[in-house]
């Protein structure tokens, strides 16, 4: 019943997100099969690299599955995925230096980190509910649920836009803190590469929140011809 055009303002960001994927998963198959010199695998790079930021509290943790790398700042843990763990590939010390660009974001108390954990619980929420109070609203011909809905998931829209800061920054601090390793400029190279393509998932995350809440604005003035 709510399939209209509308769906077709998608379409950019449908194809932007299957290229980023594409991206990431070719870059990344490409640079795991190039060792780095480092002599270090992901897990002895995190440490060393925590160490070095003076971050001897926090735990390094395995995890289960394929890039499920992340910095879980309320348990002041950087879990590492199965393909970065035990790896010492150009690809897997990359994201592991990423996580850690995480890590001293949370030390330096990094203002869109702080942002963006702050409004977690509400994007969760606003990515899911509210397009159920939305067409609810639709159905029920009420403005006022139409409006709630639009503005829980603007919540969602404006995290991903202060996500784009916290990963670019990350991945900044990353290529920083490998360079300052003496990582010769050619696997820096491959980094970057690496780095630059997960980067445009989270671009394309953005342009595809912010093209729905135009989708749902567009919808809400055609519920009330």
């Amino acid at each position: 019943m709510f399939w209209d055009p509308t769906f077709i303002i998608l379409i950019p960001a449908i194809i932007l997100a299957a290229y980023a994927q594409f991206l990431v998963s070719s870059r990344f198959a490409h640079y795991s099969k190039v060792k780095s010199t480092f002599g270090l695998n992901g897990t002895q790079l995190a440490r060393q690299l925590l160490d070095n930021a003076g971050l001897y509290d926090i735990k390094i943790e395995r995890i289960r599955g394929n890039l499920t790398d992340h910095y879980d700042p309320k348990n002041r843990i950087v879990r590492l995925s199965d393909t970065t763990h035990n790896s010492s590939s150009i690809a897997a010390l990359g994201v592991v230096a990423h996580e850690i660009g995480h890590a001293i974001q949370d030390k330096e108390k990094y203002v869109p980190l702080i942002v963006r954990n702050a409004v977690v619980p509400v994007a969760q929420i606003g990515s899911s509910l509210s397009w159920i109070i939305f067409i609810i609203g639709l159905l029920m011909v009420s403005p006022v649920l139409i409006r709630i809905g639009i503005l829980v998931f603007s919540a969602f829209v404006f995290f991903t836009l202060v996500t784009l800061p916290v990963e670019f920054n990350a991945s900044s601090r990353a290529k920083k803190l490998l360079s300052s390793m003496g990582m010769p400029s050619k696997e820096l190279e491959g980094v970057s590469s690496v780095l630059g393509a997960a980067a445009m998932t989270y671009v394309a995350s953005a342009a595809t929140a912010i093209l729905q809440l135009f989708r749902m604005l567009f919808l809400s003035g055609a519920g009330r011809d």
